[in-house]
């Protein structure tokens, strides 16, 4: 039992000052309800109370970076007002997002709707918050804050990954994108989706691993594209189910295609690449 004791002991002398989970949710929740009043326990009733929330806010991430130096090197003070100047590009930008997954999905029947009840937006709004926080220089919270979003949506994404605006998610669960992955804007990519590597070696841990997705993509649910090298052009659709390892021209639609044969049969299920013109390539 002694042994027991002077390990967990040894672990808690060891252990950094990195805040926990739960300091980080509270920050993130509190920014969230700050931004989108259906995720505040009470509406805000004039612009002096906003000023005061965003005061509380930024103060309350000052001291987290200001106790955790560690995480960044830099004046824990200047970066958390540096995030909560970027902060109003954050809001507009999940906006955007917000228009994305209302106009692309036939089922919402309000932005309300999406606001309170998709998956897609919670995921998005957590990257969004957590991306800035990484391009800050700031380490492990970003990825906490991704985390949350992940066990809660089951949708991970990297807050590394750089996703242009009108970024869609529609359903959501099972999608995984990458640290290195670059989407453009317009896209909208469905559940079970994996955008990822190819190799998972720490030797290439700097390295762009994951693909880029072009503008006004749509890439269908079950559908795993792999590379760092791995692009998707411009205006390309990604059926069901399609495992991609090498890129694809602008306009392509690759979906694949189910063949129903007898035991006996050497017949195989086959991938079909279509261009703009609706030609076999």
């Amino acid at each position: 039992m002694n042994s027991f004791v002077s390990k967990i002991h040894s672990a808690h002398q060891e252990c950094s000052d990195c805040p926990s989970p739960k300091v980080i949710q509270q920050f993130f929740e509190e920014v969230l309800g700050l931004l989108f009043p259906e995720y505040s326990v009470q509406k805000i009733k004039d612009e002096s109370e906003v000023e005061q929330k965003l005061a509380a806010s930024q103060f309350t991430l000052e001291v987290i970076l200001q106790r955790n130096t560690q995480l960044h090197g830099q004046n824990g003070k200047e970066l958390a007002a540096e995030f909560f100047n970027r902060l109003e590009k954050v809001y507009d930008w999940i906006h955007l997002d917000v228009d994305a997954m209302y106009s692309g999905d036939p089922a919402a029947k309000s932005r309300t709707e999406i606001l309170r009840s998709y998956p897609g937006f919670y995921a998005i709004a957590a990257y969004r918050i957590a991306h800035e926080l990484h391009m800050l220089g700031i380490k492990l919270i970003p990825r906490m804050i991704t985390e949350i979003a992940h066990s809660r949506t089951g949708i991970d994404i990297h807050p590394g990954a750089k996703i242009g605006r009108y970024f869609c998610i529609d359903h959501g669960t099972g999608v995984v994108i990458g640290e290195t992955t670059v989407i453009g804007e317009h896209v909208k990519i469905y559940q079970g989706v994996t955008l990822g590597a190819l190799s998972v070696a720490k030797a290439d841990a700097d390295s762009k691993r994951h693909p880029t997705i072009e503008d006004d993509v749509v890439i269908y649910a079950g559908a795993t594209i792999l590379g760092g090298e791995t692009v998707i052009g411009k205006g390309s659709t990604i059926g069901g189910n399609v495992w991609l390892t090498k890129s694809v021209v602008a306009g392509s639609k690759v979906y694949y295609q189910a063949q129903m044969y007898h035991a006996d049969s050497e017949v195989t299920d086959v991938y079909v690449f279509k261009n703009d013109s609706h030609e076999a390539i």
